[in-house]
């Protein structure tokens, strides 16, 4: 019995069907018929009921499958354990980030990071920061950027977060049309009755951002008027470049878009704090570590004087320890 075989038995027993099993596995049909076969002989017990091209796992299959599971994903640590060791020559990461910050932050970061790490892989999540920071608990994420705001404040799960950046909120609107809030600095910030008389394109109910600025317009007593509702972060952006609306993004997600006019969004607590976080009681492996410290370098750079974005990123000192976090 090795883990090829077991892995192939794995897969027929999740897709039900050999040749599907083998387009999964990038094995030709036959070869993966054959390591079943002799998993079987080496087990002296059949391990699937075979009708008619389609496959159901015996009762030994059903004792073997969780069996098989947990050898394979002991296989997989022992793998990742000795990767470490071999430095960041290859390795994994799952990393969770919110929508607004895979356009922005998480972009620059991973572009950077795979230059200097090409065989480090990154798999993604992009979710919101509550979902985020429960995939954190269940041990789905090894790191997570997630967002707190005015919306959201602390959190109910234990994890070490650091905050790292402080960003401002921004109205963008179409540059090739009239500014929808003329005056005579364009650095003046737009008030929360300004921008509610505007129309405005809208997130989703569960968006992050959507929460923080209902609850800003409910606490100052007002009603924003709505053009499009429910659209996701490109969408909204695509709009507001067409002239349909206004849109209050991240000061980040504003940036190097010449079709879209930015406005400061006025308010000390319309601003959201980033921060790396991750489990308490799991140490960082060598390359989730090399992420965090490349994470560190670029919102050292965001927030540096000569930056496009200085007045509307700041960055926040870590917090040692752990800290209750949420949103």
């Amino acid at each position: 019995m090795n883990l090829e075989q077991l892995r192939g038995f794995a897969e027929v027993a999740l897709t039900g069907h050999f040749t599907r099993a083998a387009e999964q596995l990038h094995l030709a049909q036959p070869s993966l018929s054959r390591q079943i076969a002799t998993l079987e002989r080496d087990l002296g017990v059949e391990l699937f009921h075979r009708v008619r091209g389609n496959v159901a796992l015996t009762s030994a299959g059903e004792r073997l499958l969780p069996l098989a599971r947990r050898m394979l994903a002991d296989a997989e640590t022992a793998r990742n354990e000795m990767a470490e060791l071999a430095g960041l020559q290859r390795g994994r990461i799952r990393l969770g980030a919110t929508p607004t910050l895979c356009t922005s932050l998480v972009a620059d970061v991973l572009a950077e990071f795979h230059e200097r790490h090409p065989g480090i892989d990154i798999e993604v999540m992009e979710r919101g920061s509550r979902s985020l920071i429960a995939a954190l608990m269940e041990g789905a994420l090894d790191l997570a950027l997630i967002v707190t705001s005015v919306a959201h404040g602390e959190a109910r799960a234990v994890l070490d977060r650091e905050p790292i950046l402080s960003e401002r909120l921004v109205v963008v609107s179409a540059a090739n049309r009239l500014d929808p809030f003329p005056r005579s600095d364009s650095s003046q910030a737009v008030t929360l009755a300004e921008l509610a008389r505007v129309p405005q394109i809208a997130f989703p109910e569960n968006y992050d951002l959507r929460v923080a600025m209902d609850t800003a317009y409910r606490a100052a007593g007002l009603t924003p008027r709505v053009a499009v509702e429910g659209v996701e972060m490109d969408a909204a952006l695509r709009f507001a470049e067409r002239g349909i609306g206004v849109a209050v993004v991240p000061a980040m997600v504003a940036v190097d878009r010449p079709k879209l006019r930015s406005t400061p969004l006025a308010g000390a607590e319309l601003t959201r704090t980033v921060s790396l976080a991750r489990r308490s009681d799991m140490a960082p492996t060598h390359a989730s570590a090399a992420l965090q410290a490349m994470t560190r370098e670029v919102a050292d750079r965001l927030s540096a004087a000569d930056s496009a974005t200085a007045t509307l990123v700041r960055r926040v000192g870590a917090v040692a320890g752990s800290a209750r976090s949420g949103a």
